[in-house]
């Protein structure tokens, strides 16, 4: 139940997007900025895989399982490879470059406080640049607050698993800002 009234049956974001519309398109902007527009050397679906995997590591359900549709619908292995990296981002079959950047926002998920300098170095080992720590460090730090809003608020998960791949449909095509 969550902890607000919240005039629409829609789950997670969606909800309170639509519940507050001035938060939602500022915070629909950071979104596409951060996983779609924005200049990255990371793939719209290896950023949006970063922001399932710290969804994830926060408990954060409706997260979770948004992005991951998000990053399936985007990335050549899909929903498999997406949820062999939710359940062990060491083992799973990703790139070292992005296996070392899903541990530089696991850091960032942790604690407020400097990357380690021995993850940053691994990731750099791996051929990270500073576009490519810069862009994980912000994903990570802005689904930190994306997770603690929907979660904070106690919001509804959807009641069909498959409200995640229709609105996927609709945000790889659209965008966030496109989808509300």
């Amino acid at each position: 139940m969550p902890h607000i009234e919240i005039a629409n049956d829609l789950p997670g974001i969606s909800g309170l997007f639509v519940q507050r519309p001035d938060t939602a398109g500022v915070l629909s902007q950071l979104a596409d900025t951060l996983l779609r527009e924005g200049e990255s050397p990371l793939s719209r679906g290896e950023r949006e895989l970063i922001a399932a995997y710290v969804s994830h590591l926060n408990c954060t359900a409706y997260c979770a399982g948004s992005h991951s549709a998000f990053a399936a619908a985007q990335l050549d292995g899909g929903a498999e490879l997406v949820a062999s990296v939710l359940a062990d981002a060491d083992r799973a079959p990703i790139s070292p470059l992005i296996r070392a950047l899903l541990k530089v926002a696991a850091e960032i998920q942790a604690k407020a406080a400097p990357v380690s300098d021995t993850t940053i170095a691994a990731a750099r080992a791996e051929g990270a640049t500073d576009d490519h720590i810069h862009d994980t460090v912000l994903i990570a730090a802005a689904f930190a607050m994306f997770n603690r809003y929907v979660s904070g608020l106690a919001t509804a998960l959807p009641t069909d698993p498959s409200f995640y791949n229709a609105v996927a449909d609709v945000v790889v095509v659209r965008g966030y800002s496109g989808a509300r």
